[in-house]
C-alpha cells in the first residue's frame, strides 16, 4: 500500500490531492487541500505553501506526512502569467491652463460665468461686471449668506466654498445662485480671472462644462485653448456640478512617453504599435506561428513594462538562458489619467491596453523545488506531467465526462487548454491572461487604490443598501432583513461575500462597478477561451464539441456562464467541472497527477 500526494502550484493557490494505492494497484482518493501560494510561482519560496497544504490534507486523511510514499509536482510552474500585467497607455505631461472640480453637494442650478473675487474683498468689486465669490473655511455658512445678501448692488452670479456648506448657504440667500462647495484647494484659485460654474438639476448632469465647446462659450476661449481643455471636459462628463477657471497659460511644452511597439520574434520579425489597440495586437500574435520571444521598444511604456517583467523573473532562468516571453494577451480598457491643475484630484479616462505576458524559464526551478521539498520531508519528490494535460485527466473524474474531452483550466495567471481524443491523442496550449488580469483591469478602470477591493469586486455580486432593512441587488431584486443592517453600510454600494457585506469606500455607482466587472471578465476569459479553442481546433482535434471548465476562476459566480454562452453560439457544449464528484472545478491538476501515477510508475519500472 502506498500514499501518494500530488501538488499543483498555481499563481494564486497551491492545491494538494492525497490518494491511497492498494497492493492490487487500485487508487482511492482520500483528501484535498488548498492554500495561497507562497512566493512567486516556480521559486523555492513555494515550499512553505506546499508544506502547509500537505499538513492540512494529511490531517483530513488521518495520516502523517511521513506516511507518504511519493510527492508529485506539476511541471508547468516555470511558465509565469499574471505577474506580467500592467496597463499601457500614452502618458502626457503638460501644463494645464484650466481647473476643474466635481463636488457632491452643490446647491442651486444653472451655468454662470464671472470674475473670481474673495468674499472679504467684495467692498472693492465693480458694479458693472458679474462675479463668482470665493469663500474659504474661515467663513461659516451664516457669515457667507449674510455678506452676499448685504451686497445686493454687486452682480454676484455664483459662489465657490471650501467647506461642505453649499445647501446651508443657498437656503439663506435672498437671491438664489448656483453654489459649488468642497473645493479643498480653494487657496490655489486666483482672483480676478474668468471662472465658470455649473450645477445641474437633481437627476441630471452638467452640459456646458462637460463639453469643450461649452467651456469655450462661457470663457471665450480661442481654438488652441479649447483643444487644451478637452481633458477637463472629459473628466467632468457625468458630473452634477463643476467649476472651470481660466488661468494664465505659461506656454509649458507638452511632451509624452509613447505607448510603444511590441516586437515578436519568430522565423520573421513582427512589430505592432500598441496604440493600434488590443485587436491588432492579438491578430499579429496569433498569426505569428511559433514565437521565440516578445519584447518592447526601448524608451516606451511597453518596453519598460516587459523589461521589468523579464527582470523580475530572472531568478527562474535555467543556466545562462534568460527568461523569454512566449505569449501575451491584450485587452482594450480605460485608465484614469490625472488632470493637471485639478482642484480635487480629477481624472480623465483615457484609452489604454492591458497586457498579460507569459514568461518561460526552463525546468530547473521546478527540480529545485522538488529537491528542497524532498530535503524537508524526506519523501521522494518528482516533477511530473504537463499542467494542461493533467487538468484534462482530472476533469475526466467529473460525473458524466468521457473522451473525447476538451478542458479549459482558468487560473490566476494563465488559461491552459488540453484535448484528449478517443485514441489518447493529446493537444495542449498555455496562454497568458486570466484572473489577475481581470483584477488589474477592474482596479485600473475604476481608479481603485486597493488591489484587494478590485479582487473583491471580481469575486462577489454588488448591491445598494437603500435602508437599514433592505438592499437592492444589482439585478434589481430587493432583499429585506428582519434584523437591521449595520448603519455604516447605509446608502453605500456593498459586495455580498459569504462572510458578510463588504463596503466600497470609493464613490462609484453600482451600475459602473457591475458593467466594469462584467466587461473585464468577458474581454479576458471569453476571448482567451475562444482563442484556446481556435488553436486546438487547428491542431490535434479539429472537431471539438465538449468543453469542461476547471480551475479557480471556473468557480466564479458568472465567468462559466459567459464562456458557456459564447461557446453555445459556436455549437460547443460547455460547463463547469466537478472534480471527483466533490471538489467542484478545483483540484483538477492535482487529481490528474494522481490519476496518471500508475502510468508513470509503469514507465519508471
Amino acid at each position: 500500500m502506498k500514499h501518494i500526494a500530488a501538488v499543483d502550484i498555481g499563481n494564486s493557490t497551491t492545491e494538494v490531492c492525497l490518494a491511497r494505492q492498494s497492493d492490487n494497484g487500485e487508487i482511492k482518493f482520500l483528501a484535498s487541500a488548498s492554500v495561497f501560494t507562497t512566493g512567486l510561482k516556480g521559486t523555492i519560496d513555494n515550499v512553505a505553501g506546499i508544506l502547509n497544504a500537505l499538513e492540512q490534507a494529511t490531517a483530513k486523511a488521518a495520516i502523517q506526512i511521513s506516511d507518504l510514499s511519493i510527492i508529485r509536482i506539476n511541471e508547468a510552474a516555470p511558465v509565469i502569467g499574471g505577474a506580467a500585467m500592467e496597463t499601457i497607455t500614452k502618458t502626457v505631461v503638460t501644463e494645464s491652463s484650466m481647473l476643474g472640480h466635481n463636488p457632491k453637494t452643490p446647491a442651486g442650478f444653472g451655468a454662470k460665468c464671472g470674475e473670481s473675487i474673495r468674499i472679504e474683498y467684495l467692498d472693492k468689486a465693480a458694479k458693472d461686471k458679474p462675479y463668482i465669490v470665493l469663500a474659504d473655511a474661515s467663513f461659516n455658512y451664516e457669515a457667507i449668506a449674510k455678506i452676499i445678501n448685504n451686497y445686493t448692488q454687486i452682480n454676484i452670479v455664483g459662489a465657490i466654498l471650501q467647506a461642505d456648506e453649499a445647501v446651508l448657504v443657498h437656503n439663506r440667500l435672498d437671491v438664489k445662485i448656483p453654489i459649488i462647495d468642497e473645493v479643498r484647494l480653494i487657496e490655489k484659485m486666483k482672483e480676478g480671472v474668468q471662472t465658470a460654474i455649473e450645477v445641474a438639476l437633481p437627476g441630471q448632469t452638467i452640459r456646458m462644462l462637460s463639453n469643450p465647446y461649452g467651456i469655450a462659450t462661457l470663457l471665450k476661449l480661442t481654438p488652441d485653448e479649447t483643444e487644451r481643455v478637452l481633458p477637463i471636459a472629459k473628466s467632468l462628463m457625468g458630473a452634477r456640478s463643476a467649476v472651470v477657471m481660466k488661468t494664465p497659460w505659461d506656454g509649458a511644452a507638452t511632451h509624452s512617453v509613447k505607448a510603444g511597439k511590441l516586437r515578436v520574434t519568430t522565423e520573421d520579425y513582427i512589430e505592432i504599435d500598441v496604440d493600434h489597440g488590443a485587436k491588432a495586437i492579438m491578430q499579429a500574435v496569433d498569426s505569428a506561428g511559433k514565437i521565440e520571444n516578445i519584447d518592447g521598444e526601448e524608451g516606451t511604456n511597453i518596453g519598460e513594462m516587459l523589461s521589468r517583467v523579464v527582470g523580475s523573473m530572472d531568478k527562474l532562468k535555467s543556466g545562462d538562458e534568460p527568461p523569454r516571453i512566449k505569449d501575451i494577451f491584450a485587452a482594450d480598457t480605460f485608465a484614469p489619467m490625472a488632470v493637471s491643475g485639478a482642484l480635487a484630484g480629477e481624472t480623465s479616462l483615457e484609452k489604454a491596453v492591458a497586457v498579460a505576458a507569459m514568461v518561460t524559464a526552463g525546468k530547473l526551478p521546478m527540480q529545485a523545488i522538488a529537491k528542497a521539498l524532498s530535503a524537508k520531508t524526506h519523501i521522494f519528490t518528482t516533477v511530473s506531467g504537463v499542467e494542461a494535460v493533467q487538468a484534462a485527466l482530472g476533469a475526466l473524474t467529473t460525473p458524466g465526462a468521457k473522451l473525447p474531452l476538451a478542458v479549459l483550466d482558468l487560473g490566476g495567471g494563465s488559461t491552459d487548454a488540453a484535448v484528449i481524443d478517443e485514441n489518447g491523442t493529446v493537444g495542449w496550449v498555455c496562454l497568458a491572461g486570466a484572473g489577475e488580469l481581470v483584477t488589474l483591469m477592474i482596479q485600473t478602470e475604476l481608479g481603485l487604490a486597493s488591489r484587494i477591493t478590485a479582487e473583491n469586486i471580481k469575486k462577489h455580486p454588488a448591491a445598494k443598501v437603500e435602508s437599514l432593512f433592505h438592499i437592492r441587488l444589482e439585478s434589481g431584486e430587493v432583499i429585506f432583513f428582519e434584523e437591521g443592517i449595520d448603519p455604516k453600510f447605509f446608502g453605500t454600494v456593498v459586495l455580498l461575500s459569504p462572510s458578510g457585506m463588504i463596503k466600497i469606500d470609493e464613490d462609484i455607482n453600482i451600475e459602473k462597478i457591475v458593467a466594469t466587472r462584467k466587461e473585464a471578465k468577458q474581454k479576458v476569459f471569453v476571448e482567451n477561451a475562444m482563442r484556446a479553442v481556435r488553436k486546438l481546433s487547428a491542431g490535434t482535434v479539429p472537431n471539438m464539441r465538449n468543453v469542461v471548465l476547471v480551475g479557480g476562476s471556473a468557480e466564479d459566480f458568472e465567468i462559466p456562464e459567459f464562456i458557456s454562452a459564447a461557446f453555445a453560439n459556436a455549437g460547443i457544449v460547455c460547463g463547469r467541472g466537478n472534480i471527483r464528484g466533490s471538489e467542484g472545478a478545483r483540484n483538477a491538476v492535482a487529481t490528474g497527477l494522481v490519476a496518471s501515477y500508475i502510468g508513470w510508475e509503469e514507465q519508471s519500472s
